[in-house]
């Protein structure tokens, strides 16, 4: 069956094909219940869900001066510190990567194969590499500065080059439509090429972004203290290292949970703009439509 509201690329399913669906959707969730419960059950049996657990609600008595507060208290301060990095590289990253695709987009030949080095050089290196390249370089760097520089120089060559695969896909007439209206390269890049890009790009943007955000745990080998050092920490100050699971699950989901948000956000806003792109537009002291 078709839709009658236009031309469409598969068929609507009919209420067979939705049971059908219904029911291969129940035995894959059953399924899956199960092989998590198997999972469940095995490190049980092998004594991973002991008593190690209550260190998150109570802490042993034995350690004196170190209570439950402080577990959370550094789990807390940790996530402050891994935002504090992303919220300064993402923009940062961002703005750079504006300025590469820019340039790679420019007529001065020379000055594209330049910007191409610097992107590939970029890309290819590991980012604790360029954490270390910045305590090293930059004259009284902190932690902080150098978790940012490795995350900002990275995050803006891969940004720039998802960037420029957009910019790659769209379709070509629109260029030369741009041209015939006399609007030159600069005018055709900023007001068609670019805001496009960005738009059919989003996804892919929004996923590294994510990425950013995760990568800022590699901050913990430079002696940052993100979520992963602080509650590493915790477990060295407990001195028993059965503490250290479920430390990291703790800050496993505090990851989980802030990188699926940072994701809902982002398409929320997506959405959001798309609405209000496609809103026919009212000129002002004219009334509404009846």
């Amino acid at each position: 069956m078709s839709s009658s509201s236009g031309p469409v690329l598969y068929d609507v399913a009919g209420p067979e094909e939705k049971a059908r669906e219904r029911r291969i959707s129940i035995v894959l969730a059953l399924v899956l219940v199960l092989v998590i419960g198997g999972v469940v059950a095995l490190l049980a049996r092998n004594g991973t869900f002991n008593e190690r657990w209550l260190v998150l609600v109570d802490v042993p008595t034995n350690f004196s001066g170190y209570e439950t507060r402080h577990v959370w208290q550094a789990v807390f301060r940790g996530l402050l510190n891994t935002l504090l990095a992303a919220v300064i590289a993402l923009p940062l990253a961002a703005l750079l990567a504006l300025v590469l695709v820019s340039l790679r987009s420019s007529p001065i030949a020379p000055l594209r194969w330049l910007v191409i080095a610097v992107t590939e050089f970029l890309r290819g290196l590991p980012v604790v590499l360029v954490m270390f390249f910045g305590i090293l370089v930059l004259p009284g760097a902190t932690q902080l500065i150098a978790v940012v520089f490795g995350l900002t120089l990275y995050n803006a060559a891969v940004f720039a080059e998802i960037l420029r695969a957009g910019i790659a896909a769209l379709p070509k007439g629109q260029t030369e439509a741009a041209e015939s209206l006399g609007m030159g390269s600069f005018l055709t890049y900023r007001d068609i090429q670019l805001p496009q890009a960005v738009r059919m790009m989003m996804p892919s943007l929004i996923a590294q972004g994510v990425v950013l955000v995760k990568d800022s745990s590699l901050g913990y080998i430079v002696g940052y203290a993100e979520l992963l050092r602080s509650v590493s920490r915790v477990a060295d100050a407990l001195t028993n290292a059965q503490y250290l699971l479920p430390l990291l699950t703790v800050g496993a989901a505090v990851y989980i949970a802030l990188n699926i948000s940072l994701s809902r956000l982002a398409v929320w806003v997506q959405r959001r703009s798309s609405f209000a792109r496609r809103s026919p537009a009212r000129v002002v002291g004219t009334p509404p439509l009846a």
